[in-house]
Order: structure tokens, then sequence, then C-alpha cells
């Protein structure tokens, strides 16, 4: 029979313990590697998800009969399929690597501090193996789970009783996988725990083993373990609910502690065993359990349960016998279904004391004042409590009870519930499967946030689903249930939009920014920037990269854009030392030209980093060799819509970037079909963000052209780079011929040296077009119909259609920058105005 699942394969018992020899070898070639990211378990859980909520579904039907052959009852098959569609939810696994290991992507080697050359990740363990516990069938699949999110090789052992349920949920998440890196870190194998050989030879060479079992078990998996190798014993533990006196006369608190010991038969650890009663009364003990008792047979009754085993039943028996002897002594009472479904155990002794299980419940007294006493002895086995009190008995009965070793308290009715990112058992099982690594450089590593970077891209596949224009964006808004915080975008190629984020996508997207203005060159060390982004109207650039340079923990003065108050921004650059300046090129220009003498006797702006739009080669000369500029580089490519998409190292010419890879998959698509480009060809940029959590932005059209860069970059970052070549809005028809913005740029900054904005503006006179080219007056020398010579001759399709077509008035406006349009909110320059009634 093919009952093991080793790395995409089903094979036999013969085959598997051939190949068990091989695990040291297998864990080298694995864990030398491409690193797994957890985002590509995400997406593969997201499939599986859809699947489990899929009636239909092969796999759901596949996982259900091997619940029920694994003679699990009907209501608890659908409760635990229930239950694994909540825990492998895209949200659920989010929260749950970012609690426990403090960001979505932890594997990467990134600064802790951007002061320092100092690197630092959560890595594998490595060879991880997991003994899966026979009673709750979920445990196994869901370690494995966890071991692949902390990017280790995981070999499973299940249970005899197992019936491969564990073996087809992890295979159906690496089917899910397209990459095939989930397969090749599962191996599933189905023994009996009396096969000693197999379990040496699978823990032999592991680097750390996680088993649940009892004290015998336990010992007997460490007992066979390699020095070095890390133990991690999820033990027995023992859970209670523990009742004052204000709530255990409630029928509503009684009815929920019924339903934690009723649910799963009390097979979990977080199971009530025991009911502590806060007396030192013994009458009260027996008469809460009579009470009690009743309660509990109305909660069987409508419950479906299951059978215990034979050995099991020997146990309870003999539990319930001794129980009845020492009523004799005063010291106990017993109420029993005459079913033998469930068991009330009233003791007057405090000490805690495990039950049979299978609904049976000890009814105890503990006065509050003795539960340091009772309890701290048994502390390494105690886990949750149900806490039934007073509001005002909370607080203090929750730090007695935390003193005396409890890891975990909640309410009763809800011990066996969970909240994303809970810690089990007082630690994260994430961290237990990984280690803290750190590398410490030198200022050859200044400019790096990531060393990654420099040995793969880490590409991540884009999802399959149809492309999504700019046009369409309001379809990527359906779901807006994680949208936590909006921003409005500009407004420059179409009608602004708000775009949503959840804090946590903010968090991620500023990080990322922080890396790249840290690439660009800017030095939180010793760089005093000014924030001049505009603010403000829902806009996101001011407080982006407030947030930013934030984490970068650099010297900031956040100014803002101020119209017309360039004096005023001037002089505070001077007075304040600044020596960085973040802004829009359009901004920042009439900044320099409005308050020139101010910025020219002070020489001491030293970088510009940008963003919005570009600056030309005639204007970066003018800023250079007017004052004393020495870096003029893009703080980064991105829009409100798509959040961080690339950057620029020094090495970057003024269109290229790098993509900040480990969040976006960039996809550059022919003009006219959704096809990759050949090498070199201009093409859509199409990205998709893998950590948005407000909406989802998959294969996203963001409006611009490019090609991608096969040649290594000389900064040696292995990520992807591409060349942006314009906006797909520059390239615009009017007379009947096709005309790019780009080009006017290029045509005006070769003919007279032009550093100003320009503007083109189409609109219709009669029958007629018109194309206005409107430019900064005082930036030329020439008059109006001389620069509309030099654009005719420079231009031959503009010559075309304006004189030998004459389908077009060519116009040439010289005015004041004020007249210029741009948007309202990020104030940046509209490149064309289209006011034609028909956009042709």
């Amino acid at each position: 029979m093919n009952q093991h699942y080793w790395q995409g394969e089903w094979v036999e018992d013969a085959e598997a313990d051939r190949r068990l020899d091989t695990l040291e070898e297998l864990t080298q070639q694995v864990l030398g590697g491409e690193p797994l990211s957890p985002l590509l378990v995400l997406a593969a859980a997201e499939k599986v998800v859809a699947q489990l909520r899929d009636t239909e579904s092969p796999v759901r039907r596949r996982l259900a009969d091997r619940l029920a052959a694994w003679q699990v009852p009907a209501a608890e098959i659908e409760a635990t399929l229930t239950q694994l569609t909540g825990a492998l939810s895209r949200e659920t696994l989010e929260r749950k690597v970012v609690r426990e290991l403090g960001g979505i992507d932890p594997g990467r080697l990134t600064r802790f501090d951007f002061r320092q050359e100092i690197f630092e990740a959560w890595a594998p363990v490595g060879l991880l193996a997991h003994i899966a516990p026979g009673n709750a069938p979920a445990a196994g699949a869901m370690s494995g789970l966890e071991g692949l999110l902390s990017g280790n090789l995981n070999v499973i052992k299940t249970s005899g009783d197992d019936s491969r349920f564990t073996a087809e949920l992890l295979a159906a998440l690496a089917e899910a996988d397209p990459t095939g890196q989930i397969a090749r870190r599962v191996i599933v194998l189905h023994y009996s725990s009396a096969r000693k050989d197999w379990l040496e030879r699978m823990c032999a060479p592991a680097d750390a083993v996680a088993a649940w079992g009892g004290e015998e078990a336990l010992a007997g998996v460490a007992s066979v373990l390699r020095p070095g190798c890390r133990l991690v014993d999820w033990g027995p533990k023992l859970s209670f609910a523990y009742l004052t006196a204000a709530t255990w006369v409630d029928e509503d608190t009684l009815r929920a502690v019924a339903g934690d010991v009723c649910l799963l038969d009390q097979q979990a650890c977080s199971s009530p065993q025991v009911i502590y009663l806060d007396t030192e009364d013994e009458a009260e003990v027996f008469a809460f359990a009579e009470r009690f008792a009743a309660v509990l047979a109305e909660t069987v009754a409508k419950t479906e349960t299951r059978e215990p085993s034979d050995p099991e039943w020997a146990e309870i028996t003999n539990t319930v016998l001794v129980t009845q002897l020492e009523e004799h002594l005063g010291l106990t009472r017993v109420h029993a279904a005459e079913d033998g479904s469930w068991r009330v155990l009233a003791d007057t002794r405090s000490a805690l004391r495990a039950s049979p299980l299978y609904r049976t419940v000890w009814v105890k007294s503990l006065s509050r004042d003795k539960i340091a006493q009772v309890l701290r002895p048994m502390r390494r086995y105690l886990q949750t409590v149900g806490l039934g009190a007073d509001r005002a008995e909370v607080a203090v009965l929750t730090r007695a009870l935390i003193g005396a070793g409890v890891q975990r308290i909640t309410m009763p009715g809800r011990m066996l519930g969970s909240y994303d990112g809970e810690p089990h058992d007082g630690v994260y099982a994430l961290q237990r499967y990984s280690r803290r690594v750190d590398v410490q450089l030198d200022e050859r590593f200044t400019g790096h946030a990531c060393l990654d970077d420099l040995v793969s891209s880490r590409p991540l596949p884009p999802p399959a689903v149809p492309v999504t224009t700019k046009a369409r964006f309001d379809e990527l808004q359906t779901d807006l249930s994680r949208a936590e915080v909006f921003f409005r975008s500009g407004g420059t190629t179409g009608e602004p939009k708000l775009s949503a984020f959840s804090w946590a996508d903010y968090d991620e997207h500023m990080r990322q920014g922080a890396e790249g203005l840290l690439a660009a060159g800017l030095d939180p060390r010793t760089d005093r920037t000014m924030n001049l982004f505009f603010g403000g109207q829902l806009y996101g650039g001011f407080l982006s990269f407030f947030s930013a340079v934030e984490r970068l923990g650099a010297v900031q003065f956040p100014m803002a854009g101020q119209q017309n108050l360039h004096d005023l921004v001037a002089k505070s650059i001077v007075d304040n030392r600044v020596d960085t300046l973040l802004g829009m090129p359009s901004y920042l220009l009439r900044l320099f030209d409005e308050s020139g003498d101010t910025l020219r006797n002070y020489r001491g702006v030293r970088k510009i980093f940008y963003g919005g739009e570009h600056f030309s080669e005639q204007q970066r000369r003018w800023l250079t060799e007017e004052f004393g500029v020495e870096v003029i580089r893009s703080a980064a490519y991105g829009s409100v819509d798509g959040g961080p998409l690339g950057y620029q190292c020094p090495d970057s010419p003024a269109r290229v970037h790098h993509l900040f890879a480990g969040i976006q998959t960039l996809e550059i698509l022919d003009r006219e079909q959704d096809r990759p480009v050949g090498p070199g060809e201009t093409g859509r940029l199409v990205f998709t963000a893998h950590t948005r959590r407000g909406q989802r932005l998959d294969r996203y059209e963001i409006g611009d052209l490019g090609r991608w860069l096969a040649e290594d970059c000389p900064c040696g970052r292995k990520t992807p780079r591409f060349e942006l070549l314009g906006r797909s809005g520059d390239v615009f028809r009017s007379g009947g011929h096709f005309l790019n913005y780009r080009r006017f740029l290029a045509v005006a900054a070769e003919a007279f040296a032009y550093a100003g904005d320009l503007q083109l503006v189409l609109a219709e006179e009669g029958e007629r077009e018109s194309l206005t080219i409107r430019l900064e007056q005082g930036r030329t020398t020439l008059d109006a119909e001389t620069v509309r010579a030099e654009f005719l001759e420079r231009y031959p399709e503009l010559m075309v259609t304006a004189v030998r077509d004459g389908l077009v008035d060519l116009h040439v406006q010289l005015a004041d920058p004020g007249v210029f349009d741009r948007t309202g909110a990020s104030g940046k320059l509209v490149a064309v105005v289209d006011r034609r009634a028909r956009n042709s």
C-alpha cells in the first residue's frame, strides 16, 4: 500500500525504508537551495482553504473520508474541517508569522538597525522531525505547516491510528504550490511506535524533534536524539475550571463548563479535567457536584460522543471504582450516567489530579489563598484555566494563577478556543522551530538593507487571475473588511481614487521604503533631511516618506511642500543645516528657482531624493552646477494604488529601478495582449502585491510602460531591474497621429537646454484640434515662435500632423508656473491635459 508521502510522491513501505537512510544528504540539498518564503506557504494555504469551503471539492471529500476512517464522529469531522479552514486562512497565518517572528518574511537577512551594518533573520532549525499525537487529528499537519512557515525540511511520523489524513492535507498544500518548494520540504511517514528502528533513523539526522505524548513517550524520544538536537516537547498538560462563589451558582456558567468537558471528549490539552471551587467547605463541593452532574447529563445528551478503547475503559473503570470505595471514608462522592457516558467525581482533597477523560471530571475545593501552595508543584503540567469570577475578582485571581504556573486563562465555555497568533504552552511554535541568526559586517555594506538581495531575487509567482487595468481598479475593492487606512491618489492619470491598506500593509511598505532610501544613498547616521512632499487631502506622499525616514532613524524636518512660501522653506533649510531634500521635482525646481540666491549661497544641499515625477538631464545639470547638489536619485518608484514598487541604487541610471522583490512580482506584458514581452521590448507594467491585506492587488496594470534589463547590476544585487519608459498616457493621439510627451521633453532639452516644467494642452477649436506646448516663462531666452520652429524641425511626426497634414494647430505658451495644471492633492504636474470633448 502506498501509505507514505515523500516529497510529492506516494511510496510503499520498502521504498520509504530505503529513503530513510538518505535524510542527512537530503537535508543538505534542500536547505542549501532557495529559502522557502512564508508568502509561498500562505498562497498555497489560501488555495486549500478554497477547496475546504467547497463541499464538492475532491480534497475536502478525501479529508473527510480519512477522518471517518480514523473513527472521528461525523459532527467532529465537520468541526475539524471548519477549524482547519480558519487555521489555514491567509489572515490567520499572516498574523501568526508576524506575531511570532516579527514580520511577514522573517527569513530575509535585513538590518535590525539602519545605522549599523548588522543583519538579522530567523533561519530554519534544519531537519525538523515531528512525532504527531494520535488524539488530535489536525495536530501533525498543523505542526508540519508551522515547520514550513519557518522554512524547515519536515519529516512527520503519524500515529498508527492516522488513516493518512495528515499526509493528505500536507499533500494538498504541496499541490497548491506551483514552485514545488513545499513538496520538497514535506515527508510524512505512517508507522507504529513499535518500529523503533524507523524512529531512530528518522530522528538521528534531525536538528530538532517536535513530539507529543506522555512522560514515558517523550523520554523514549529523547533517548534516540543526537547531542545538540533540540527537543520541542509538547508534553502532557492539565487544564481546569476555577469558579468563585459568584459564578458556581450560575446555570449559564455550569453549561459553559459542561460544554468544555464534552468538546472533543476531553482529548485536548486545554480540556478541563478538574473543576476547582474557591472554597474550603466540603459540603459546597458535594452540593456543586450534584448540580453539575445534572447539567453535564443534559449536555452529553445533545453531544455526539466517541467511545473509549478497551485500555481507556479499564482506566475509567478503575478510577471510578477507587473513588466509590473512598466514599465510605467521606472523602469522595461519585455521580455517573447509567449508560457510562459521563462521570462527575467529587473529592475533598485539593491536589490536582488527571482525569481518565471521556467526559470524566473531578470537582475539588481550592481557596484562592491556597492556589500557589497546591498548584505550583505541578507548574510544568499546567496549561489552561477557565476562570469564572466577578469582574472585581478577575485580575487578582489571574495573577495568582499565573504565579502558580498557569500558561493560559480564558472564560468558561472558551477553554478549547484560541485566537490568531496565540502562544502554545507559553511559547511560540515558530520560534522553537527556528534559529535567530545575525551577520555583522563593515562599511562596504552601508547601502545594503538586505543581504539576500546579493544572492537571489527569490521570485514569487503571480496568481492565476486576469490582469486588472486602472480603469477597473474598483473591482479590486470588493472586500475591504481588513482595510484600516486609506490614501487618495493624486489623479494625474484619471479620476482620483481611494486605495485601501491595513496598518500591517502600511508598516511593511514603509519598511520597504526605508530600505529603498538606504539603497539610494540616504545615510541615516549623518544626513539631515527635510521632507517636502505634499500632504493633506488623503494624499500619502508626505506621510509615507515621513514614516520611511522615521524607520531609518534619520534626522528629519517634516516641513511638507509649501506653495508660494519658497523663501520660508529655503530659510528653514539654511537655518537647520539641512543637507538632504525629499520632494517632487516640479516643486523642488520652483524652490531652487524662486529662492535661488539663498540656496546658491548656502550650497549645503548635497542630496535630493525625488518621487512622483522625473528630472530631465538638463534639470539635473542645473542643480549640480548652480547649487552643488551631488546626488539626485529616485526616493522610490511607487504609487498610491500599488505601494512601493522599485528602488534605485547608486549604479542605476535615471529611470532604472530594482524591484522590491520581497513584496512585489512584476510582469511586463505586450501592449495589446496579456503575454510577456521579449528581451528589451517595451510593455505594460503589471504588479502583484503579495502582502497586501487592505485590498488585494493581483496582476494590476499600474499604467506605466517599461522594459527588463537583463544585465547584472554593478551594485551586486540580484533583484530584477527594469527601466521606466513613460506612462501609458504619455502616448496620445492628435490629428490622427500618435505623439509622445517624453519626446517633447527631449526636444526641449536638446534644442535650448530647457530645465523647467513642460505641459501639453489638447483642446478643440471649432472643427479643428489644437496642441499647446506650455513652458515656464523666464526659463528660456527664445520667443514662442522660435520655440515652435525648433519643435517642428526636431520632431518629424509633429511636423507631419501640424504642417504637412494641417490637422492640428500648434501653439507655444510661455507662462507663469502658477498657470500650469497640477493635481489638487499632490501638486504633481499633469503632463498631458486633454480638454477635448471626445478623447482621441
